[in-house]
């Protein structure tokens, strides 16, 4: 039986952008480009390489978000995942975290899974909970935080790594890991690549194909929220420090005023 493989993608605005809140203080996403969040294409790139090691695989990428959040589900096609399924509804704007992993579960409950693979955390909210929220609402494990994953037989293993200390990690399968940005460079994709993805299916679902209520998502039913924000100060020009002989101390009390030290 064919290795089932969901590797869990977002579209995240370019961090090197503009960004900032729209009037609802949650991101705006319209003003600035968007990509698939780099942390995840070390998942992509961890789950081509658990499919060449094993005899028979599929890898589907799932994301949740709006029309433009195809091109992340692209870019994961172009490198080599096999299709994917875009979940897209008006009603998910403002959507939390909590309610990303209700969308995310019953996603993959309805693709079907033996192996769920996502990023350490994405580009924009670096909240890094999802993993652990996914694998509750699926009631199966979570192995997170790992830098080298493989698949053998019915078991997922993989090393953690720590600040003092390396933990070697299984679970039976079906499960849900994580990997970090140290599990190896995500592959770039071949122009072969990009023209056989245009090809690969794409199937788009919206919250009734779940059969999840709308006030259970967005702003409406998020745990969570921004309640005020404001822009950061403008940069303002630098103190320079003459060194005629006290420099030294100009600087320590400039350290010390700031509470430097």
């Amino acid at each position: 039986m064919s290795l089932r493989i969901v590797v869990c993608v977002k579209y995240v605005p370019d961090a090197t952008g503009d960004r900032h809140f729209a009037e609802d203080l949650t991101v705006d996403r319209d003003d600035v480009d968007g990509l698939l969040s780099e942390l995840d294409e070390y998942a992509v790139e961890q789950a081509l390489q658990i499919k060449e090691a094993a005899d028979d695989a599929e890898i589907t990428v799932l994301t949740v978000g709006p029309e433009d959040a195809s091109d992340a589900l692209r870019k994961a096609l172009s490198m080599g995942a096999d299709k994917a399924v875009h979940v897209d509804d008006d009603d998910l704007h403002g959507t939390d975290a909590l309610g990303t992993s209700l969308v995310l579960a019953k996603a993959i409950e309805h693709t079907g899974y033996d192996l769920v693979v996502c990023g350490m955390a994405s580009t924009d909210g670096t909240m890094g909970v999802l993993p652990a929220l996914l694998a509750e609402r699926l009631g199966v494990p979570q192995v997170t935080q790992l830098s080298e994953v493989s698949v053998e037989g019915g078991t997922v293993k993989g090393r953690r790594d720590g600040d003092t200390a390396t933990e070697q990690l299984e679970a039976s399968l079906p499960a849900v890991v994580s990997v970090t940005d140290q599990s190896g460079e995500a592959r770039y994709p071949s122009f072969k690549g990009i023209m056989a993805a245009k090809k690969k299916p794409v199937e788009e679902l919206d919250l009734d194909d779940l059969e999840i209520d709308a006030d259970e998502v967005g702003l409406e039913g998020a745990w969570t929220k921004v309640d005020e924000a404001a822009e950061r100060p403008a940069r303002t020009a630098g103190t320079i420090v003459k060194d005629e002989g006290e420099g030294g101390k100009q600087l320590a009390e400039f350290l010390a005023g700031q509470k430097f030290i």
